[in-house]
């Protein structure tokens, strides 16, 4: 499988609560910039193609409260399809099809990724994306950048005293402004 880490991301970088998580003073930033038809045709294909999801605490626990409660294409897939969640906290997912990873997370990771099949897509999650870069486990970066600058919040890349080189496979801009970057790493 190959690892996509598929993110919306602000101009200046932020990727904190585009859907309207709590806590955040610019929270539900994505609805209002990314709202054209092509972003949302983006999104539908991408999970479509995906054989799986692999989601952070926080991420799983705002999909698991909406997507079961959700209905069409892409809530099908969604609920139908392997969920593997990272956590030391949770012990009971109580969603269809999700897997527990709460120990060895890099070798597990790893061991899923050997497997055949398609994207292992990454969304949201930014503490586990920032261990999945740190252990050099992230294959593609799919980030659907909106067309505002936040100033604040968290951000999707953190500070390292390394250079992460990326190589641009794929750009698109949608009909509302939106670029869609692809790198590999």
């Amino acid at each position: 499988m190959k690892l996509v880490v598929t993110e919306f991301v602000s101009l200046d970088g932020v990727m904190e609560a585009p859907g309207g998580e709590p806590g955040y003073p610019h929270t539900g930033w994505v609805v209002p910039t990314m709202s054209g038809h092509e972003a949302q045709q983006f999104k539908l294909d991408e999970v479509l193609a995906a054989e799986a999801h692999l989601l952070g605490r926080v991420t799983f626990e705002s999909f698991a409260g909406a997507w079961p409660l959700s209905e069409g294409p892409m809530a099908d897939k969604i609920n139908a399809m392997p969920k593997y969640v990272v956590s030391t906290t949770l012990t009971d997912l109580g969603w269809h099809n999700c897997h527990l990873i709460d120990r060895d997370v890099p070798e597990q990771i790893a061991a899923l990724k050997a497997r055949d099949g398609g994207d292992l897509l990454v969304v949201g999650s930014r503490t586990l994306v920032h261990s999945l870069m740190a252990h050099n486990l992230v294959d593609e970066f799919r980030l659907m950048i909106a067309p505002v600058v936040l100033g604040s919040g968290r951000r999707l890349f953190p500070d390292a005293p390394d250079v992460l080189g990326l190589r641009l496979v794929d750009s698109t801009v949608c009909d509302e402004g939106t670029v869609v970057l692809t790198y590999t790493t």
